[in-house]
Formats: C-alpha cells, sequence, structure tokens
C-alpha cells in the first residue's frame, strides 16, 4: 500500500513538473536550479493535497459541530493566506534562499572535518527495513523537541512576544497553524532542518513528516467540538486538548495571572505534557486568545491584516508595542 501511494505520488510529481513548473523555470532562466525546483514541485503537491484533504474532511467536520459561531470571517480570511504561503511552499522558498544556504555551508564543513553523520533509524537493526516504524520513531523525535521548542515559545519573553500572534485568534479554524510570525516560523524551521541533518533523516521522508504533521495540527485547531475519549486523549492531540491550551489564561499562563507558562504543550502525543506535568485534561471549550486583548485588560491591538500583524509582532520583541 505505502509503495503504491509513493508511485501514485512521484507520478504527479513528474506530471505537475513537466506540465507547469518546468517550463516556467526554463522562462525565468534559472536552468540551472531544475533539481531544486523538481523538490518544490513536491513539495507544492504535498500542499495542495493537505488543503484538499482540510476542504473535503476537516471543513465538513467543523460544519458538522462547531464550537462557536463565526462571528469575525475577515479575521478567519487572514488564516487562509498563512495557510497558502506555509501549504504551498512560499515560505519554504523564503528558507531555501536564506537559512538553506548557511545549513549547507555548516554541513559542508563538518563533513570536510570529518564529523560522523548520525542515522537514528540504524541503531536498531531491522528498523530502517520497515518504513512506518521508522516514519514513527522519527516523528516520535521530531515531536519531543517540538514540546521543547512550543515550551520556549511560552517561556521565553522575547519569543511570547512573536508566538502571541499565533494565540491571538479569538475565531480558533482549521486554518489557524498556520498563524504565526514569520520570524518565529524561521526559528522553528531551522532548528527543524537542523535535528533533520544531525538524526539523518532522507529529504523525502522529512518532507513527509512535515505533511503528516501539519494536517494533524490543521485538525487540533479546527473549530470542533471533539474529543477523542479518555484513552485516546492520552494517545493523540485532540481539537479539544488543543483548544484548551488556547484557552485565555490557561494555555499562555501559570503559577498566577500574567505569568508565562501554560498547559498542552504537545504538538502530537500528549504523552510529553503527562510526562513533564503540563497536561490539562478538562472537558471544557473556553473562549481562546491572550488575555492583554480583552477590553478590561488593556485592549492591545495584535493587528488585522497580515502586515499589520507582523509589524506589530516586531513591535512587541522590540518592546515597542
Amino acid at each position: 500500500m505505502i509503495e503504491f501511494l509513493t508511485d501514485a505520488f512521484s507520478e504527479l510529481q513528474q506530471q505537475l513538473f513537466e506540465l507547469l513548473v518546468q517550463p516556467l523555470v526554463f522562462a525565468l532562466g534559472g536552468g540551472n536550479l531544475l533539481e531544486d525546483a523538481f523538490s518544490a514541485t513536491g513539495i507544492l503537491l504535498v500542499g495542495m493535497l493537505q488543503i484538499a484533504v482540510m476542504l473535503l474532511v476537516i471543513r465538513s467536520l467543523e460544519r458538522w459541530r462547531p464550537v462557536e459561531p463565526l462571528a469575525d470571517k475577515a479575521a478567519v480570511r487572514v488564516d487562509v493566506i498563512y495557510t497558502l504561503i506555509h501549504r504551498l511552499g512560499l515560505f519554504k522558498l523564503l528558507m531555501f534562499f536564506s537559512i538553506d544556504p548557511l545549513w549547507d555551508g555548516l554541513s559542508g564543513a563538518a563533513r570536510m572535518a570529518g564529523v560522523p553523520s548520525m542515522q537514528l533509524d540504524a541503531l536498531w537493526p531491522g528498523v530502517s527495513d520497515i518504513p512506518w516504524v521508522s516514519f514513527f520513531l522519527y516523528l516520535l523525535v521530531f515531536d519531543l523537541v517540538n514540546y521543547w521548542l512550543h515550551r520556549g515559545q511560552h517561556a521565553w519573553n522575547w519569543w511570547w512576544a512573536l508566538h502571541a500572534l499565533h494565540h491571538s485568534q479569538r475565531q480558533m479554524t482549521m486554518w489557524s497553524d498556520n498563524r504565526n510570525h514569520l520570524l518565529d516560523d524561521m526559528l522553528r524551521d531551522a532548528a527543524f532542518v537542523v535535528l533533520a541533518r544531525l538524526i539523518g533523516v532522507e529529504p523525502g521522508q522529512f518532507v513527509a513528516l512535515v505533511a503528516v504533521s501539519q494536517l494533524l495540527e490543521s485538525l487540533q485547531h479546527a473549530n470542533v467540538r471533539v474529543w477523542f475519549g479518555p484513552l485516546f486523549e492520552r494517545v493523540l492531540v485532540s481539537p479539544r486538548y488543543h483548544r484548551l491550551h488556547h484557552s485565555i489564561g490557561i494555555g499562555h499562563e501559570s503559577e498566577g495571572r500574567g505569568t508565562l507558562g501554560g498547559h498542552n504543550f504537545a504538538v502530537l502525543f500528549p504523552i510529553w505534557d503527562i510526562i513533564f506535568g503540563t497536561a490539562n485534561f478538562e472537558l471544557r471549550w473556553d473562549s481562546t486568545g491572550v488575555r492583554d486583548q480583552l477590553p478590561d485588560e488593556g485592549g492591545r491591538d495584535y493587528g488585522r491584516g497580515f502586515w499589520a500583524q507582523q509589524w506589530l509582532g516586531l513591535g512587541r520583541l522590540f518592546g515597542r508595542r
């Protein structure tokens, strides 16, 4: 089954590349970038498939059992822009021209210096021969690192100044996952690129890891009154579990009003919250947002449009907003 899906995807990627991307690259005089363009075609195709699943499956769930009616559709439309930028590869293009060359240079220097490379799934004999086991192993490692990065976003004032944009959405939907400051995303993506190279994740496998994570995160942010029951709620992060992370005062505060912290930082697997004492399994559906947005708490402006949100994020970072 996995081989069939892989072959079907490769065929679609080849057709899309030959019909659309390759002629465009030649027209722009980028014949020396064909290999990179082919890889970008794969990212574009993955993003298109993700959006199709979101519209066909997750959007149907939101219509079936919403947590709340959408009173501010304009705010949701801005989230759609964030999703298209990330899922269709525009953000990856930014990374390609800015961060990736740096890591390529560092990786090359490490190899020249004789620094050995690591293949995580080779530490256990036979694991690399079973694709789904190898994939899950890498997914688990990525999720653990993601948990601690997420804790950092909520623990350090400078990082929270950027990450607060993600929490400022008062109308959470399946589009809200990618509502992040671009600098925040660059920091996290850089960390995962380094991690992937350190533990030997293949490029194709890296794309698959990101795609699976993103789809699950879209479901977690969905405006849907769904939880996975007392047992499976502790196995996989549900929309209810993650909504509590976005709840005003609970998701971004701990040890008293205004103190950075929170609960339910796990991105895919709640086991990390359980192990490190940050899990909250209360069955509740609170309003989402950041406390200082409320009129009686100062009414801080996080911006209505994409560029306003990015500018205000930098202002918070440098103490001007």
